[in-house]
């Protein structure tokens, strides 16, 4: 009994301190014939310092919960008059002693506040020594984060943060897209309305002419339990002559909702089966980090010849849920 497919093009490549609070912790439906989809590829002011603060003893005092008005009224002392940022060590000043972050600096020819030269550089050690004394925002507070954090850790944590926008999770770095978690979707649908989406648990992934050469991807959407995932494979010519194929289902969602699902990628043919089992990603982790740790199914040309089938290669793809 042939299963039923839908066909539809992928999207292309390119298709991007008392002691503070204490730190956070952060944290089946009836068997049916698995459907199949065909996917085809083509290739700041004065610096007085309140006698009120919250501050911290050093790095590792992060936390989360209400900022004192005495707490926000020393970090304003921070904010940089440009971008309205965080002026961080090293911190430099200009002649009349006004702040301005690194990154502006850079970009300026004179103070923006009172006009006066740049130039020479002041370091500003007593400010340095507050700042290291301060727990600061998240840069994504305004968009859920509560985290305060050590100007030492604040980088760190801001390029993992769970509140920072979403990107296109498409491959490819042809799409600038950035948003919400919740208009992740309508982004799809509207920007990529050439990506086929499959409903259930259990579907074939069906990618054509693998044989095309250079670097490919090729993508479809699955749709199960209440939640859309991405289904990746990606060709790479890691070295000349020698390509690998990627393959990895990714959640448009949370790290934390991920870790609720399971996916088992399948490749069956000619009385051989190879098989990969692993947690989805979160579309904020994305493919090129997966590829590159390799946490995703990877074979090379020999092993997708020997399942392939004129030049088509089928990907059975099942979603899971795990149990609590």
């Amino acid at each position: 009994m042939s299963r039923p497919s839908s066909t539809g093009p992928s999207a292309n490549k390119p298709c991007s301190k008392p002691p503070p609070p204490p730190q956070p912790q952060h944290a089946p439906s009836p068997a049916a014939p698995p459907a199949a989809a065909t996917i085809s590829a083509a290739g700041p002011g004065s610096s007085a310092v309140p006698a009120a603060a919250a501050v911290i003893s050093g790095p590792g005092g992060g936390g989360a919960g209400p900022v004192s008005p005495q707490h926000h009224e020393l970090t304003s002392l921070f904010e940089c008059p440009v971008c309205f940022d965080y002026v961080l060590p090293p911190i430099l000043q200009c002649q009349a002693g006004h702040l301005v972050c690194n990154q502006c600096r850079q970009k300026l020819s004179c103070c923006p506040t009172c006009r006066g030269a740049l130039t020479p550089s002041i370091r500003n050690l007593a400010m340095e020594k507050v700042a290291s004394a301060v727990l600061f925002p998240c840069k994504y507070a305004t968009t859920g984060c509560s985290l305060t954090l050590h100007h030492t850790e604040k980088p760190e944590h801001e390029d993992i943060c769970e509140y920072r926008p979403y990107s296109c999770p498409c491959p490819g770095a042809s799409c600038k897209w950035q948003g919400s978690l919740e208009a992740v979707m309508s982004h799809l649908m509207h920007a990529h309305k050439s990506i086929t989406t499959l409903q259930g648990e259990d579907i074939v992934f069906l990618a054509t002419d693998i044989n095309l050469p250079g670097a490919v991807d090729w993508v479809m959407m699955q749709s199960c339990f209440g939640h859309h995932f991405m289904l990746v494979l990606e060709k790479q010519e890691k070295y000349e002559g020698h390509q690998q194929f990627f393959a990895i289902v990714l959640l448009i969602g949370t790290r934390k909702q991920a870790e609720n699902f399971a996916y088992r990628l399948e490749l069956n043919g000619n009385r051989r089966r190879l098989t990969w089992e692993a947690t989805p990603r979160s579309i904020h982790d994305g493919v090129a980090a997966a590829i590159m740790n390799s946490d995703c199914l990877v074979f090379d040309t020999a092993i997708a010849h020997l399942f392939a089938d004129n030049g088509n290669l089928g990907i059975n793809v099942t979603i899971s849920t795990c149990c609590p």
